[in-house]
């Protein structure tokens, strides 16, 4: 089995879109979204849910009066501010640490563990999905990004498929370290801009680190073929692998407004037909990774 995460060093590189076009053309596969934080491919694949889990992340502190001697301790230890002088923890300010709970002499710091959103199993019109939905402001995004990839390997393994498609999140942070451990490939979706050459050097550093086979895609290639140049020319440095680049092309935005990949809308289209070379070249260095 092998699994082949898309990131992106920001938002709105068109990873989501690139995701749902290589859903269309893949096989034996689980598709799985980690970008939980921002969940958005299933507004192309319009998942039907049959299975629904809430997901349980961290703890708020609660201080119970009828325990609680005032003895001022953990107000002194709390470095977030978030207990009052009457012994009330502030939810929002609270930031689950446990401080307080493991060094209060009387235990009267309950932690109740918080519902922070909901994870999936569905099924769509190109074969099964794991989704989630992270609840409004809540955090642990990193937990259920890990949650949402076990959950998808298990549904591959229970199938026989033998290759999960992700669409990771964009950044450097937790949720996409936690997207690209022990995943067989990843693949980085990036613009022609300074600020996406910026973007792409930290998450090819990132990678590196943990030692996942990079490839990139530059997308909107032509908007700036200079910068496309040197991007092209400084994806080798660290060790990355350069699959191939597409046009600007308005196609993406009607499919999205429709509900639909790209490689639905329009096969004769240049744009699609680009997103087959590049998933035709980014399925063959796959294959030649041994699986995870």
């Amino acid at each position: 089995m092998r699994e082949l995460v898309v990131i992106s060093g920001k938002g709105g590189t068109g990873k989501t879109s690139l995701v749902g076009a290589f859903s269309a053309l893949a096989s034996n596969k689980v598709l799985c979204d980690a970008d939980v934080d921002a969940a958005d491919l299933h507004l192309l694949l319009q998942p039907e849910i049959r299975r629904r889990e809430s997901f349980q992340g961290g703890g708020i502190a609660v201080i119970d009066p009828n325990r609680c001697t005032e003895c001022g301790l953990c107000i002194e230890l709390c470095q977030w501010n978030a207990i009052s002088d009457d012994f009330v923890v502030d939810p929002i300010a609270c930031e689950g640490c446990g401080v307080c709970v493991h060094f209060c002499p009387e235990g009267a710091v309950d932690f109740p563990r918080q519902t922070c959103g909901e994870w999936y199993i569905s099924d769509t019109r190109f074969g099964p999905m794991v989704h989630a939905r992270l609840g409004i402001a809540e955090e642990n995004s990193g937990k259920l990004v890990t949650l949402v990839r076990k959950e998808a390997r298990s549904l591959a393994e229970a199938e026989h498929l033998d290759l999960i498609l992700t669409d990771g999140p964009p950044g450097i942070g937790c949720p996409v370290i936690a997207s690209i451990g022990g995943a067989s490939a990843v693949l980085v979706v990036t613009e022609p801009t300074v600020s996406g050459e910026h973007d792409l050097e930290r998450v090819l550093q990132l990678v590196k680190h943990f030692q996942v086979p990079a490839m990139v895609l530059i997308n909107k290639s032509d908007l700036n073929p200079d910068m496309a140049g040197v991007i092209e020319r400084k994806i080798r440095e660290p060790g990355a692998v350069f699959v191939g680049s597409i046009p600007f092309s308005k196609t993406f935005t009607q499919a999205v407004v429709q509900g639909k990949t790209v490689m639905e809308l329009d096969g004769d289209d240049e744009s699609a037909r680009k997103v087959l070379e590049i998933w035709e070249e980014v399925h063959n260095r796959l294959a030649s990774l041994p699986s995870r």
